[in-house]
Formats: C-alpha cells, structure tokens, sequence
C-alpha cells in the first residue's frame, strides 16, 4: 500500500482527494460567461467587460470548502476541476469526447458537458474565439511553418502571463489597490492627452476586478460561518471560525497574520488564472522570503510554531495540485503534454539588498516538498555564494531521492541575466524563475513566452534548399542543396539565412498576435497585481508592466551541434564520406548504412564531453540563434530574449524530423534544454557542466540541463558532498540551471511494462516532474535512453 504522505491526518486526507480524483472539465465558468456576453455584449468597453465576466463568476461560482481545509478557494466546483475558456479557445464537441478518452492527461466530460458545449458555448462562440482570429490572421507562411513542426504558438489556446507575483501579493490588500486606481483616475488628462478616454476604461475594468476579488472573498466569508453554525466537532468550528475573521481582512485589506498572507496570495492566484488563463499558471515568486516577516511576527506574539506553519503550507501545496493544467488539444498538447500548470516555487537565494535570503521559512519549504512529494506546484532552490552549505545539502538530499524536485538555479546569474537585459539592479534581485527555467523581474514585468523554435528542423531545410520532407513542402528558403556547397562556410552561411527566415515568419506572427491581445483580451486583474500597470493606465497585455519582454524557447542545440559537428569532421575535415553519402544514408534512417551510421554516431566529436572541436559549434549555433532574436522589437515596447528550454517539445519536434546526420533515425526525440544527445555525453557530468557552460548563460532569460544518475551514485554523504559540488560547480562558470534524474535504467523499463505496479514513480521530465505512467511511450523512451552519469 503506497505511503499515506503529509505530516498529519488532516494534511493526508487533503492530498488523497487531491491525487485520486480524476482530472475533470468544468463548464460553469463557460456557462456563465457566455450567458453574460448574450446580455451585454456591445454595451461597455472590453477592458470592463473581461472585468466584469470575472466578476460575475466570482459572484455566481460554486464555492467549495472542503472538509479539514485551512486555505480556501478552488479555479472550478472542486479539486481537479478544469474550467475552459471558449473565449480563447472554443473546444469542439468531438475535442470534449477526445479530451474525455485520451489514455494519457485526460480531461474527464459528461454527456451533460457535451450537450451543453454543443447547443449553448459552441453557437455562440463560434468565429469570435481567440484561437480562430488569431489563425485567420496569419500567413500560408506561417501556417505552412507551424503545421511542420517549424515552431509552436503559446497564444494560439492560452493567453499571455507568465509571470511571477511581486511582494505586493503578500502585502496589499484589494482596497488599497482600489485606491490606487481612484488616485490615477483622477489625475487623467482629458485636455491634453488623448488616451485618457482608454486609460479611463483600462483603469474601471481594474477597478472592477478588485470588486471580483473582494466578492470571493465575502462570499468564502459567509459560508465558512454558514458551516462553522453547523458544525458539532469544536475543534473544526473554531477552524472555521478563523477562516472567517481570515477572511474578513483579506483579500480586502492587507493580511496581518502568515495564515492570511497565504489565503491572500491564493485568491490572487485564482483571480488571475480564471480571468484569462495565462500560460503559465501565475507563481507566488520567492515564498519563503515573502512569508517570513508575517512568520517572525506571529511566532513572537505566541500564535504560531513551525508545525503550524508547515501545516498552512502543506494546504497550500494541496491546492496548487488541485489546479490542473486547463486543457490543450492538437498542437499545443504536443509540446506540453502534462497535467502541470508550471506555478514555481522558488526559495533561497538572495534578498533585495544582497544579502542571503535562506530563512526558517525557506527549511519549511524543503521539508514541504519532501513530505508532499507532489508534482505541482514545481519547487526550486536558488543557490547563490551567500547560500548555507546546510541548505544546499538539504536539497540535494531531497533531489536524490528521484522524483526530480527540487531544481537548482544559480542566483547570481539570474541577476545578471535581468540586469544584462535592461532591469534595475533592486528589480533584477527580487526576480528569478517560473514556468521551467524562464527568469523574470517578479511583479514588474510581462515576460512573456511565444513558443519554441526547431532549430535542428531548420538545419534539415538547409540540407535540401529548403524543402521540408515530412510535409512535402518548401517551407524555406531556396538556397541550394548541401551536396553541392563545397565548403562548410558555405554550408554555415545557408544555415543562417534559413534560421533567419524562421526566425522572421514566428515574430512577424507574433506581432499580429500581440497586437490582437492587447486589444480584444486585456488581463484586468493581473494589471492591477504587476507594478507600473496602475499608474501607466495600461493593460498587462498592451505594455503597461515596468518591463515588457518576448521570448522564443530554443530547442534541440544538442541535437543540431552534433549535426553540424558531424557533417564538419567527416565531410569537409576527414573527408570519410561525401555529403551525397551521408544524405542518401540519411534518407534511408541508416539501413544498410553501417559504416556512415557508427562513423556519426560513434566516431565523431560530441556535445557535452567537454571537446572544443563539438563545443566551439555549439557556441557558434547558441550566438547565431541569440543574436537572430534577442533585442528585437515587440509590440509593447520591449525587446525580445532567447530561452532554451522544451517542455514536451523535443518529443514532438523529433516527430517531425527525419534523419540527421549525427546518426539520429527519424521521428525520434531531439535533445532536451541544453543537454546534450542522449548517449552522447560519454566523459561524466563534469564533462557535461564544462561543455554547457560555454555556452553565455547570461545573455539568455534561462538555460535548462537535465542530469541522470543511478541511486548508487549519490548515496551517502560521499554522494551528497559530490552532488553539492557539482552544482557549485556549474554556477561557478555561470550555469543557469540544473535538474536530476536519479533513477536506474531497469526502473524505468520495469515501470514502463507494468505502469500499475509503479503508479507513485516521478521524473523530471524538463523544467518540471510528472508521473511516469502519464507520459507518452516516446517520452518515456527519451527519458529511459538518457544518459546515466557517474562521478567514477
């Protein structure tokens, strides 16, 4: 019998509700949002309109307060419950049966939801969904590109936000926002500035979304006192009791006590995940240090101990599990197939001036994570110089157990990619990282992810003048044929022209895309949360955050460095074999081809084993593919920056790929973040670590590496002191981030053939974990055939 996981009875049973209902789509919100834009569409603005659409559901939804909980609030009618957003993305009736019957990260319906989707949220959405302006404002280009795999669109069923909350989160109640609003709104201009009518209307639709909020919370108020008058065990009344005077101060006021300051972050957190279901999930950005001073305070005034305050934690961590993932279809299911909704708890660290940020709090969270063993919400440690070896230990101890939590990120690096990137030095410090690995100045910026770019398909185009041979294509540009470039400068300068075409058809995109959310989706309540937004008078989404930045998320540098490195060394340098060879081995994935295939694969310098000749490439691909984007224009003001990270990705990009010339068959996975090739990296982790960190960390918003040991490996204190030091290590040269799998080979094989004898077993997949048995069979292959590290 699997292990009843939490630190009391209450904390138990919360966590089994959570883990053991089945994920399931919610149509309330649907229902009443589309009831109320039959009333009153055309009659106010749309920044007030989407204020007031949350507003009406706040007033209107389901409350559920569950037995034994401490933090109240739930997205939907109940945990596991995923509400759908047709103004984005309107779901078909037969996308509700496949969501409903998919074997993996299905999305529970009833006949009900189905007959309701089809006579009352499909008529009338239909032609006026986001996802359908959007992908009949695009190009045959662009369309052409995104139906090969070239590149993903976030925003094409998910809207703008990723994004982290600021210390106003824990701080600020929604009636002195209100004031806030009040004061800018009576200094408008309407003499001289001609937006005044629109910073009216952006200011009354955040008016509006403080009421919603504030509206949840009385409504959670008179129902917490409803049940206390019924309850008969006085221990829970009096439980109630406080979740009532809890919420007679937040989310209105600013919170007094630690238990109000996590009630407060979590209608936060509802409120801007309901009003537009940004990708990601919003996050409560550094939590220990944001919680500490309310933990200080009531320690000393004798009403909290550290079991209380682990215990209003481990609540809190049963409700980020309660929020799935909203759902996805097509494409963008492809390149993130999970449940996980990406909110990331990040601790440690450095405070605002500097100094270390580890705290009690910051232990608490450790041992949170480690009890609960969840893969939501997704937990880091930021690991700066000032860090304690003590906690750094801690982590490391919990990370060896396998399940992939928590990640490690280097804080001095964070702060110099935020401040390379324009941010002010107090700004920078009081960032760091959500979603995977994407580092962001938390409460001042929108920092918002476009999509991934195939960059080993776009060296594919290069080799056949740009034709795309999986959807019979010519997607690029014509440039000539690999065969009969005679040197591999040649070969270098088609590759960079092709990327740069790419490169141009995504942002070209984007900017339609920008420009139509800017406009017809504004994010009213997640405006009033991100500095600046208030008294700009502007919309999250059009510009009004302190800084505004795009990215697009670079894939499969390992993949595409070992191409390069492939064709170099035994092409053009060696000689071995011709381009021709190597080409017409390629196109039949190697079969029959023996001694070009072990040549590639086997014989030929690799990514990731510290070989300047393979890493000297792969710093030549990560400037051009950096330089291609960032600092770039956006719509907004800003600029655009490179990540490389992929999500599920690099399974659906290598879907799309036939062979390549480093010896990988086709359609299989490419490589994940900036790890190198599976297989590849033969010399040991600090092999690894040294390759990756000449890569400019710095001049990215984040860089992920997945790490693979056997538990043998870092098991004791010899294990624990090599592990430490590996990420010492790494951040030393500037990494920005690394992630471990520790779990042998036949664990995963044996889970893979009997999922039901393993249904607990979790691994990181990229920038999060998931369960095993909810990953695709590719997947799972990708993550069984990494390699396996040893400090021998």
């Amino acid at each position: 019998m699997a292990k009843l996981r939490g630190m009391n009875e209450r904390i138990q049973k919360l966590r089994e509700i959570s883990v053991n209902t089945p994920v399931h789509i919610d149509l309330e919100r649907a229902k009443i949002e589309t009831d109320f834009y039959k009333a009153n569409d055309g009659k106010y603005s749309i920044p007030v309109m989407r204020a007031m659409t949350l507003k009406e559901y706040f007033s209107k939804k389901t409350l559920y307060l569950g037995d034994g909980e401490l933090i109240v609030g739930e997205k939907g009618k109940d945990p596991q419950a995923s509400p759908t957003f047709p103004e984005l993305c309107c779901h078909s009736e037969e996308d509700m049966i496949v969501m409903s019957e998919r074997e993996l990260v299905s999305f529970k319906t009833t006949e009900e939801d189905r007959k309701l989707q089809r006579e009352e949220i499909i008529p009338y959405w239909t032609g006026r969904s986001m996802r359908e302006k959007l992908l009949s404002r695009m190009t045959q280009e662009w369309h052409d590109c995104y139906e090969a795999g070239m590149f993903t669109e976030f925003m094409e069923q998910r809207g703008p936000g990723h994004t982290c909350g600021g210390e106003q989160v824990f701080t600020t109640g929604y009636m002195e926002y209100k004031e806030k609003i009040k004061k800018t709104m009576d200094a408008l201009d309407y003499m001289n500035d001609p937006d005044a009518v629109d910073k009216c209307e952006e200011l009354k639709a955040m008016d509006i979304a403080c009421d919603a909020v504030i509206i949840l919370g009385e409504r959670y108020h008179k129902l917490a006192l409803e049940m206390a008058e019924k309850e008969t065990d006085e221990t829970r009344k009096a439980e109630l009791l406080q979740i009532a005077a809890n919420l007679e101060v937040v989310p209105a006021h600013k919170p007094q006590t630690y238990w109000q300051a996590i009630q407060l972050y979590w209608f936060t957190h509802l409120a801007v995940t309901t009003e537009l279901n940004p990708w990601d999930a919003f996050s409560p950005g550094r939590l220990d240090q944001h919680l500490y001073p309310y933990y200080e305070r009531d320690v000393e005034a004798g009403i909290l101990d550290d079991e209380k305050a682990l215990e209003l934690l481990e609540c809190l961590w049963v409700k980020f599990y309660n929020q799935p993932a909203p759902v996805k279809v097509g494409i963008t299911l492809k390149e993130s197939a999970t449940y996980t909704d990406f909110a990331n708890i990040n601790t440690g660290g450095v405070t605002p001036d500097g100094r270390n940020g580890v705290n009690n709090v910051s232990y608490l969270i450790l041992d949170c994570m480690d009890e609960m063993k969840l893969v939501q919400p997704n937990s880091n440690v930021t690991i700066s110089k000032k860090t304690p070896a003590k906690f750094l230990k801690r982590a490391c101890e919990i990370s060896r157990k396998g399940w992939g939590q928590p990640a490690f990120y280097n804080t001095e690096a964070q702060i110099m990619e935020l401040v390379n990137a324009g941010k002010k030095l107090e700004d920078a410090r009081r960032g760091g990282s959500s979603g995977c690995v994407e580092t962001g100045a938390w409460g001042s910026e929108a920092y918002i992810l476009t999509g991934y770019l195939n960059i080993p398909k776009v060296f594919q185009l290069t080799l056949f003048n740009g034709f795309d041979q999986y959807s019979g294509k010519q997607i690029g540009l014509k440039l000539g044929y690999a065969k009969d470039f005679k040197t591999y400068d040649e070969l270098w300068t088609a590759f960079k022209k092709q990327l740069e075409h790419i490169v141009d058809v995504k942002i070209r995109g984007n900017n339609v895309i920008e420009e139509l959310y800017a406009r017809e989706m504004p994010a009213p309540c997640l405006s009033v949360v991100t500095n600046d937004c208030i008294s700009n008078a502007k919309d999250y989404n059009a510009g009004g955050a302190r800084y505004n930045t795009n990215y697009i998320q670079g894939v499969g540098i390992g993949t595409v460095t070992d191409c390069l490195a492939a064709v170099k060394y035994n092409v053009y340098d060696k000689k071995n074999f011709t381009m021709e060879e190597l080409i017409e081995a390629m196109e039949h994935d190697y079969e029959g081809y023996d001694s070009i295939y072990r040549m590639v694969h086997d014989r030929t310098p690799k990514y990731g084993n510290d070989d300047d000749y393979a890493d000297s490439i792969m710093q030549d691909v990560f400037e051009l593919y950096r330089s291609t984007i960032t600092g770039r224009p956006n719509m907004k003001g800003g600029k655009y920056g490179v990540d490389m990270l992929p999500t599920t990705c690099h399974v659906y990009f290598g879907d799309v790929i036939l062979a390549t010339p480093n010896g990988r068959k086709a359609h299989k996975p490419v490589s994940e973040g900036i790890s190198p090739e599976k297989s590849a990296d033969t010399n040991g982790p600090t092999a690894v670590i040294k390759s990756c960190s000449k890569m400019d960390h710095l001049a990215t918003a984040g860089t992920l590496l997945n790490q693979k040991f056997t538990p043998d490996v870092v098991a004791g204190e010899e294990g624990l002191n090599n592990m430490s030091s590996l990420i010492r290590s790494y951040f030393a040269m500037d990494g920005h981030h690394i992630q471990f799998n520790v779990v042998d080979r036949q664990t995963l094989i044996n889970a893979q053939k009997h999922p039901d004898d393993y249904k607990d077993l979790i691994v990181r997949v990229a920038g999060y974990s998931d369960f095993f048995r909810n990953l695709d069979k590719p997947l799972q292959d990708e993550i069984i055939n990494r390699t396996e590290q040893s400090f021998n």
